[in-house]
């Protein structure tokens, strides 16, 4: 084995989707897996190309997004280490519906479809696995349209801060107020606005892309 092939399996191994199979399947996985470092701003894919897998994301950060003609977006999910993307069209081998592009300096992986439908094949515990993965991801989905259809613009965000897991008071904005503004359907001049009037009521404290809870339960409140 090669120190590439090495490295590749513990990248492998150390994903959520991967942890638990036996070192013959994970062999099996790093043969059909290509790995590329993606400066920031490149895209990785784009609406209509086709899917010939799906991809894991070891460090950086990556947008979802569709795009109008006139050249407007919307970020549909960011997705950060440890997740992966591109499942869901994998199985009904469709092309992209969405593009994607890195918004950090990404280490990604790509893992071929094929590679993917011989091993659910084998190990229900992979497949039950990847099941889990595509309804987070469907959960999420409709949570999202729940939220755009029900909640203020100010629910949202605040939703979007309190579901971040703060560790302790902290909040870190994964991407910029911009990419996060799209995510939650609403202009980064409203974002900002939000965020403003949440910190002259004393609940955050914002710097950059850290925001600070002063004050859980009224967020929390603000919610009800």
């Amino acid at each position: 084995m090669t120190l590439e092939e090495s490295r590749l399996l513990n990248l492998l191994s150390k994903l959520p989707l991967f942890n638990d199979l036996e070192a013959p399947e994970l062999q099996q996985i790093a043969a059909a897996t290509k790995q590329s470092l993606v400066p920031r701003g490149e895209m990785v894919f784009a609406r209509g190309d086709a899917c010939e897998g799906f991809h894991c994301v070891v460090f950086g950060q990556v947008k979802l997004a569709f795009q109008s003609p006139q050249g407007s977006e919307k970020v549909v999910e960011i997705i950060g280490p440890g997740h992966s993307f591109g499942e869901a069209l994998m199985f009904m081998e469709k092309p992209y519906v969405l593009s994607a592009h890195t918004i950090e300096d990404s280490l990604l992986l790509h893992v071929s479809k094929e590679v993917i439908f011989s091993g659910l094949a084998k190990n229900p515990q992979f497949a039950r696995k990847m099941l889990a993965g595509l309804s987070r991801r469907l959960h999420g989905l409709i949570c999202d349209v729940e939220a755009y259809s029900l909640n203020s613009a100010t629910q949202r965000v605040i939703g979007y801060l309190l579901r971040e897991e703060p560790q302790g008071e902290l909040v870190v904005l994964p991407a910029s107020k911009m990419i996060v503004a799209s995510r939650l359907n609403v202009t980064p001049e409203h974002f900002s606005r939000i965020l403003h009037d949440l910190s002259e009521q004393g609940m955050i404290v914002v710097n950059g892309r850290d925001i600070t809870i002063l004050d859980m339960a009224a967020l929390r409140a603000y919610q009800k």
